[in-house]
């Protein structure tokens, strides 16, 4: 064993010897001979393996290869290398090569020859490139494929090579391949599959054939990869917590590449390096004891950026300091109190409650100061107050309560009254005090008021200062059998309280004062006599005569002393009355008239009551004893008003009284005030709860339903419940209808109180009850009971609401309805009722009128035969048209620019409309033209209940899909598509020429689109590829288009939407077609580039525009239609009558590229038929290309465009016809008795910006900071500065950007600062890198101040941040130059601000010429130039509309004079007014825009009129 270890050791030395040697080198690719062309390349390639890994050396002639056209190219991998010879010499590039490989182990040579002949000496087989690779820009992730054509012969192999090394397409698992099959451009091509970065590069095809090998020339291939640095998608957020507590703080970062995000507290890293995530990262922090500042960082290989969050650690606020009542008065209790707080507190809470009460406490919210006057409260009472703090923690404990009472206030209520008669000229009046609740304060007497109710004259006598005590209290010396009105009323120390309900009181009668006069005999005879008399007089009767005696003696004692007395009480008024009177013996009579009175209890009727109470009338209702009354009865009522009432009647509608007032009616059968029985009645008429009358929110449709706008509930008084009462109106033989009376009150309602009262009959029977009333019988009736009134209601729904069926309009009938509330649902006595709404018609237009029955056959009969007769008419019309159609055939979409013929409807909308209609909801004919009169009423009804109509619409519109797309779904032209499922239809699809030999060539993602009558008038495309250059220009040259129409930007939200698919600069080539720029105009909202075309072979030479529209926002439509129907004429204009269909692109060609066209067709229909069609023209779009108009939003942006062309017309007008304009404008227009100017003024002030748009100018914190609470900055164009932290509406100042014509936000328009804002104006310039200020006023202008003097005047002086030097000022004729160095105290940096103040504005109207004011402009404008400042020009003049508008008007309208020669000064201003509300403010000004654009033009020679 021993002897045997020393040769293991050996043989294991060996084997370790072994494993460790090198290894030689070893050829894996020898070079082989070439035979080239001169002036072309030679490639030799040499590979080899060993280890270690072997170098090689290139001899030539036994000699290391040294010269500038050879080059040697290493592989990265050191695995071989590349001679590379150019351009080729002969002879001296004729030679033997030798590769020479060598590593320690040992050393190779491979040998290879070159041959290179003269262009003249090459072979006829020798090969030829036919089509190299071109230029290729492709996005990764892409396929994109060199094409590469050769021929020769024998057939040429085809190699490639990238960056002068061979192109290996074995160990690439099949990503990068060279293509063998089809034809012979596809046969050599090499394609690259999913391609990345690395893919980059220049490369060559090789020709190889056994003749030589040929060389393309180099093309480079681009991958282009999104690189965007990082950026903070969602940024920390600041937060508050209380002590101890936890939170997280997320922070998201994006960008390309994707960055890594860690979290650092200080210098510590929070995040451990390892576990760094990539664009997320949620800090987890729990138990926090102290504020701290966390940073977020965010980090790429194309930068690091950062984030701080601040958690502020903050406990709930400190009680406040008890508060002090420092005011009261009967309603209100005004307190202060001391914060107790250092730190900064949200708002304040008062509590309060009445004194003793054990309810919750009421509470005040969002105090934010320590004085507070808490209103509503009732008079002379006591109340206990509280205060709480309010952090952004919660809210803190509250205050002590502190126990407070109001003030005295005239008593609220009267007293409450008992009367007593203790006889007839003297009443006991007796009351007791008003409600304690309702006293006010301590009662200190009281006064009587007492009158006769019965004299037209009377006059009111009052007893005051009458003790607390002293109820009862005696009335005397009145007068017997009077009416007296009695009224008592309380009194405190703060005044009277209200009258008491007047009450009428009779005092009784007593026998007559006076006796009847005028006694007269006629018919005496032997034994009788005729006796007449008239009454006692009225005033001495004391009462109702109901009885007389007459009494008789023989004064001459012949009969006896004959005595005797007859009673008579038939009486008959106080007309003279004749009685026969019958004696024995009877010879002279002498009669003694005594007069006796009693009291009668006659009773006329029973159950006086009121019915029902309404705000303006009362129903009163009575039973009838005497089945035939022969007397009227007389209600009396009010301040002596009266109402006679026929005798057989049982009630009575009491009308013209006011809301929520006490009444007493009195109803008695007395003719006169002589006498007869009252029945007394008091009521109070219902509150006003429905102020403002039912709306109409659109036109009712042909289901007879309409949506109306029910009144807002104003009252506190619990209503039980709302019914909608429908009122048909009768018509009158003329046709119209009759009206309603002024209120409903006017309206007998008892029938709708008997429906509404008859709770216990079923649904059915209710139903069947109203289904009678017709028009020829329109009663009115309930549509629907709610128990809470909804804020819109839809009538005619044929639906059931409470019971009630809501029946449909019928056809022709008009309505009014009105709604009525329930107030006191347990006496069914209290209702109140809205105003009647405005008429509303149903659908018929020529609805039958409401007759008597003797003539209704007549005018049912009558219509219903025409109707019959006008239906047969046109059911053989549609016949013959039909039958024309199929005879003609069907046209089909190919390509023709010319418009159809006159002899039949010309518009391929209306052609659509006859030949091709559908059932449903979405066939054309349920969607006529509408005319232009009738667009905003058609608008207002789409847009109602939030857009509804609008989404049943555009959901109804045919989306078109049923066609073929066969040519878009071919393998060779799927990469041409931009998106997958936005196809071209085969029917409609633009043929492109087809190339010889190249499959899919005549293909582009394009369609024809029709216009107003014209056939392919439009051609819809996608956005460009890189692939598809050549073959949008052939498209453009093909269809000799003069203007291309772009909506949409390269890109948008850091995606691509369009390749750029014309130069920068120069010109570039696209396949056949040569493209130069020439010419670019950058605009505010769009840009115009003029090109020169040119085709391969062709001498022609042809100018296209394209116009760029850049103000459609990333997502949604543009805000206001203004900007892009300017933009829309610009088109117009430039597009020659003669030329090819316009292209229109967005990305993918359907949504944006729809609106255009729609709208364009539009217009031009507009000018013909005073139509638009915008359902109609979608529908054939459709049919065209699909997807056309893509969102609902965008088909609601076009009818809000075209509204707005109708609306305002077309304003634009050559700079050398402005004087004739102002001519017109100025004369007086005959249908509206206004100049043309007023006019064009108001139709700008006709628009109103909604409150919503106002966000942050209304927020409490910023209210003072505006000069003027009508002109505050939409939210949308509002100057934003940079948030002051802690600081609430810090980032808030009243300044708005406006765009110019250039440029956008070229101006900013802002007020004149206040005291309050002068640091944030300076602020504002600082952060937005404005360097040039205009203002345009004085400081003190009438008496007020303007501006304040926001900038110092001899030395320097700081505004937060920044400290002004003023540096100079320069007096000119018209204006003021001074020039501040502004310093920003922070970082040491300055910057020059100048300031232009114009001084020659009046301080009333505008100024009388404007060539002081162009000067002053044209100055402003070429110091802006001259120091080439990037930042907005600030404009002030005091509320920042008026001559602020004025300035920026002119300065737009003059620039686009000297560059376009056109003025339009309406959509100027109006475009101006979509980004600050009401600028140029007046009509002055509004002139004085025309004035000064005419002064400005006779500047020119060439606008000379």
């Amino acid at each position: 064993m021993l002897s045997a270890r020393p040769g293991y050791f050996l043989l294991l030395l060996s084997f370790l010897l072994l494993a460790d040697a090198d290894s030689p080198p070893k050829f894996t690719r020898t070079p082989e001979d070439q035979t080239g062309v001169q002036g072309g390349v030679a490639s030799f390639v040499c590979q080899a393996t060993g280890d270690p890994p072997p170098s090689i050396v290139w001899n030539k002639k036994g000699k290391k290869v040294q010269n500038q056209r050879f080059e040697v190219i290493d592989y990265e991998d050191g695995s071989g290398s590349v001679l590379r010879i150019q351009p080729l010499r002969t002879p001296r590039d004729e030679a033997v090569y030798e590769c020479h490989v060598s590593n320690p182990a040992g050393e190779i040579t491979a040998l290879c020859r070159l041959n290179v002949l003269r262009e003249d000496q090459l072979p006829s087989g020798f090969p030829t490139i036919d089509m190299g690779p071109q230029l290729k820009v492709v996005e990764r992730s892409r396929t994109a494929t060199m094409l590469c054509a050769a021929s020769g012969n024998p057939d040429p192999e085809i190699t490639w090579f990238k960056d002068f090394l061979p192109v290996n397409t074995t160990n690439n698992n099949g990503r990068i391949k060279q293509l063998r099959s089809g034809g012979t451009p596809i046969r050599g091509a090499l394609q690259i599959e999913l391609s990345e970065e690395q893919d980059q590069g220049k490369y060559e095809c090789v020709a190889t054939n056994s003749d030589g090998t040929r060389y393309s020339t180099p093309a480079n291939l681009y991958v282009r990869v999104r690189r965007v640095p990082p950026r903070f998608s969602v940024p920390p957020a600041d937060s508050e917590i209380t002590p101890g507590g936890g939170i997280n703080i997320t922070c998201v970062a994006v960008g390309s590449p994707m960055p890594y995000v860690k979290w650092m507290l200080g210098t510590e890293d929070l995040t451990p390096e390892d576990d760094m995530p990539i664009g997320r990262n949620v800090l987890e922090l729990g138990d926090i004891r102290q504020s701290n500042n966390y940073t977020c960082v965010a980090m790429s290989t194309l930068g690091v950026i950062e984030a701080m969050a601040q958690i502020t650690v903050k406990a709930l606020p400190k009680t406040p300091g008890n508060p002090v009542v420092t005011e009261r008065t009967a309603t209100s209790i005004t307190l202060t109190w001391d914060s107790g707080n250092p730190e900064p507190v949200s708002y304040y809470i008062i509590q309060h409650r009445p004194k003793g009460s054990e309810d919750i406490y009421k509470e005040i919210d969002s105090i934010t100061t320590t004085r507070y006057s808490v209103g509503g409260l009732s008079p002379y009472s006591h109340y206990d107050f509280r205060v709480a703090a309010v952090n952004t923690i919660g809210r803190g404990p509250a205050s002590d309560s502190v126990e407070a009472r109001t003030a005295e206030q005239a008593p609220s209520s009267p007293p409450r009254q008992v009367l007593k008669i203790p006889n007839s000229t003297s009443i006991l009046v007796s009351w007791a005090p008003p409600l304690a609740e309702f006293q006010n304060g301590i009662i200190t007497g009281y006064s009587i008021q007492y009158s006769v109710t019965e004299r037209d004259n009377r006059t009111s006598q009052q007893v005051s200062r009458i003790p607390p005590g002293s109820s009862p209290y005696l009335l005397e010396n009145l007068e017997k059998w009077t009416e007296y009105g009695i009224t008592v009323r309380a009194l405190t120390e703060a005044g009277e309280g209200p009258e008491s309900l007047q009450l009428l009181v009779t005092t009784p009668e007593d026998v007559p004062g006076g006796h009847p006069e005028n006694i007269l005999s006629e018919g005496a005879s032997a034994s009788s006599i005729r006796l007449a008399w008239k009454s006692v007089p009225l005033i001495e009767q004391n009462g109702k005569i109901v009885k007389y005696s007459v009494q008789y003696r023989d004064v001459n004692g012949r009969g006896g002393n004959a005595t005797g007395e007859v009673s008579i009480s038939d009486l008959n008024g106080d007309r003279p009355q004749f009685y026969g009177l019958y004696f024995y013996d009877l010879r002279t009579v002498c009669g003694v008239i005594l007069l006796f009175s009693m009291f009668l209890c006659t009773v006329f009727a029973t159950n006086f009551r009121v019915k029902a109470a309404m705000k303006n009338s009362v129903l009163l209702t009575w039973e009838i004893r005497d089945k035939t009354p022969s007397q009227p009865f007389t209600i009396l009522y009010g301040k002596g008003q009266s109402v006679e009432v026929d005798g057989k009647q049982n009630q009575k509608l009491i009308t013209g009284l006011q809301p929520e007032t006490q009444y007493s009616f009195l109803l008695t059968n007395r003719g006169n005030s002589a006498g007869g029985l009252q029945h007394r009645v008091t009521v109070t008429t219902a509150p006003d709860v429905l102020r403002s009358k039912p709306t109409l929110v659109g036109k009712t449709n042909a289901d007879g339903m309409v949506t109306v706008q029910l009144p807002p509930v104003q009252t506190t008084t619990t209503v039980r419940g709302y019914y909608v009462v429908v009122v048909p109106l009768k018509k009158q033989r003329g046709g119209k209808f009759m009206k309603p009376g002024d209120n409903p009150d006017q309206m007998n309602l008892d029938e709708l109180l008997k429906d509404i009262n008859r709770t216990s009959v079923s649904q059915a029977l209710r139903v069947r009850r109203q289904v009678p009333a017709s028009q020829s019988d329109p009663r009115a009736y309930v549509s629907a009971h709610f128990k809470i009134l909804p804020q819109e209601f839809t009538l005619g729904d044929g639906r059931s609401y409470g019971e009630f069926r809501n029946r449909p309009l019928q056809n022709g009938q008009e309505y009014v309805f009105f709604v009525l509330a329930l107030l006191d649902l347990s006496n069914n006595t209290m209702y109140s009722t809205s105003p009647y709404s405005d008429p509303v018609t149903s659908n018929d237009v020529d609805p039958q009128p409401i007759v008597d029955e003797e003539e209704g056959l007549l005018w049912v009969v009558g219509p219903v035969m025409a109707v019959i007769f006008i239906v047969c008419i046109v059911i053989a019309i549609l016949l013959f048209k039909r039958k024309r159609a199929e005879a003609e055939g069907r046209k089909a979409s190919f390509p023709c620019s010319k418009a159809m013929s006159s002899h039949h409807p010309t518009d391929p909308v209306e052609l659509r409309r006859i030949n091709f209609q559908t059932p449903g909801p979405g066939c054309l004919e349920a969607h006529p033209p509408v005319p232009i009169s009738e667009l905003a009423d058609h608008l207002e009804r789409l847009k109602a209940n939030d857009n509804l109509k609008f989404s049943q619409e555009y959901e109804s519109v045919d989306p078109g899909q049923q066609f073929t797309w066969e040519q878009s779904n071919l393998e060779v032209n799927k990469p041409k598509n931009r998106y997958a499922n936005v196809i071209a239809y085969d029917h409609s699809r633009v043929l492109l020429s087809s190339i010889e030999g190249i499959p899919g060539s005549d293909y582009i993602n394009a369609n024809y689109i029709d216009g107003y009558r014209r056939q392919n008038a439009y051609i819809a495309t996608q956005g460009s590829l890189p692939e598809t250059f050549c073959d949008f220009w052939r498209l453009v040259w093909e269809q000799h288009t003069a203007n291309i129409v772009m909506m949409t930007k390269l890109e948008e939200k850091s995606r691509v939407k369009c390749d750029q698919y014309w130069p920068t600069r120069g010109t570039e080539t696209y396949g056949l077609i040569q493209v130069t720029l020439l010419d670019t105009v950058e605009l505010a909202t769009y840009s115009v580039r003029t090109f020169a075309l040119y085709k391969s072979g062709s001498n022609e030479k042809r100018e296209i525009r394209q116009f760029q529209f850049t103000a459609w926002p990333d997502h949604g439509v543009p805000e206001h239609p203004t900007p892009f129907l300017a933009f829309l004429r610009r088109v117009k204009a430039c597009n020659p009558p003669d030329a090819g269909p316009m292209v229109v692109h967005c990305s993918a060609g359907v949504g944006r590229t729809g609106c255009f066209i729609v709208i364009d067709a539009m217009v031009e229909r507009i000018k013909h038929e005073k139509t638009v069609d915008i359902y109609g023209h979608v529908t054939l779009m459709r049919s065209q290309r699909n997807y056309m108009v893509q969102t609902e939003d965008q088909y609601a942006f076009i009818h809000d465009a075209l509204l707005e062309a109708v609306a305002c017309g077309n304003t634009e007008v050559p700079a050398r016809n402005l004087h004739a304009y102002i001519q017109r404008l100025t004369q007086i227009e005959p249908a509206e008795n206004v100049t043309g100017t007023e006019l064009e003024f108001k139709r700008l002030a006709s628009a109103k910006a909604h409150t919503s748009r106002f966000v942050s100018a209304n927020l409490p914190c910023n209210k003072f900071k505006n000069r003027l609470v009508n002109i505050m900055p939409y939210e949308t164009t509002r100057v934003c500065l940079q948030p002051i932290r802690g600081v609430e509406g810090s980032d808030y100042i009243n300044a708005s950007f406006i765009d110019g014509y250039r440029q956008q936000r070229a101006y900013i328009a802002t007020q004149g600062p206040l005291a309050e804002t002068t640091e944030d104006y300076w602020r504002m310039l600082w952060e937005h890198n404005s360097t040039i200020v205009v203002m345009l006023t004085k400081l003190r202008e009438m008496g007020r101040e303007k501006c304040h003097q926001y900038w110092p005047a001899e030395r320097s002086a700081r505004y937060q941040y920044f400290v002004v030097d003023p540096m100079a000022e320069y007096n000119m004729p018209q204006y003021i130059l001074r020039e501040f160095k502004v310093t920003d105290a922070r970082d040491g940096q300055s910057r020059t601000v100048r300031q232009f103040q114009f001084t020659d504005w009046p301080e009333q109207g505008v100024p009388k010429s404007g060539e002081g004011f162009i000067d002053f402009i044209g100055q402003v404008h070429k110091t802006k130039e001259q120091f080439g400042q990037d930042g907005p020009i600030t404009v002030h003049c005091s509320a920042g509309v008026g001559r602020t508008g004025v300035f920026i008007t002119l300065s737009i309208v003059l620039e686009r004079m000297r560059y376009e020669g056109v003025v339009d000064i309406f959509q100027t201003v109006k475009m101006l007014r979509t980004q600050r509300p009401a600028t140029v403010q007046t009509e002055d000004q509004y002139q004085f825009c025309y004035r000064a654009g005419l002064e400005y033009l006779g500047s020119f020679d060439h606008y000379a009129t």
